[in-house]
């Protein structure tokens, strides 16, 4: 029986027969997946479809990578965090909670996707952005720089949300809309002052 180290300790592990990286025992991959020799699974995480997972990524936790989505680079999925469809998750990016990344959607350089968040459709997260809470990322927003939505946030359509901006609360951001610098765009709770 072979083992690997993972980070806590040898477990036992086997090596992918597509690819040839190593798998927990514990984690399931199936064969139509990739995992690059330098990847690793481990966890509960499951890879299935035609994923691939390559050069130094990591999916362990709960993590889901489905479909043929793509973690690669230095990035990480884990967690209960899902990446599926065409997605795409690299660079030093982190996907992690219970996030979902998905469709066409990319997160890359060192972005992080965290707790309930969602991106999806064509939109792409990037430099040090960060989504979390509730919020939503979609159509072909792009969030970078180290703009910050949170809550339940929305950024859509062909918006962009870069340098040090925050979308939080129930705010949408849509359109062809651009917030930057160091603006902050919110909605007002119920029952406070104008």
């Amino acid at each position: 029986m072979s083992t690997f180290d993972f980070g806590d300790g040898p477990v036992p592990a086997h090596r992918h027969e597509n690819g040839g990286g190593w798998v927990a025992d514990t984690a399931q991959v199936v064969a139509s997946a990739y995992v690059g020799s330098d990847a690793r699974v481990f966890g509960d995480a499951r890879v299935s479809g035609t994923a691939w997972v390559y050069e130094k990524a990591l999916v362990y936790g709960e993590a889901r990578v489905l479909g043929e989505a793509w973690v690669f680079g230095n990035a990480r999925v884990y967690g209960k965090a899902q990446v599926f469809e065409k997605a795409r998750v690299f660079g030093d990016a982190r996907v992690f909670g219970k996030a979902r990344v998905f469709e066409k959607a990319q997160v890359f350089e060192k972005a992080r996707v965290l707790g309930d968040a969602q991106v999806f459709e064509k939109a792409r997260v990037y430099g040090k952005a960060l989504v979390f809470g509730g919020a939503l990322v979609l159509g072909e927003a792009r969030v970078f720089g180290n703009a910050r939505v949170l809550g339940e946030a929305r950024v859509l359509g062909d918006a962009l949300v870069s340098g040090d901006a925050r979308v939080l609360g129930d705010a949408w951001v849509l359109g062809d809309a651009w917030v930057s610098g160091d603006a902050q765009v919110f909605e007002k709770s119920e029952g406070e002052s104008p």
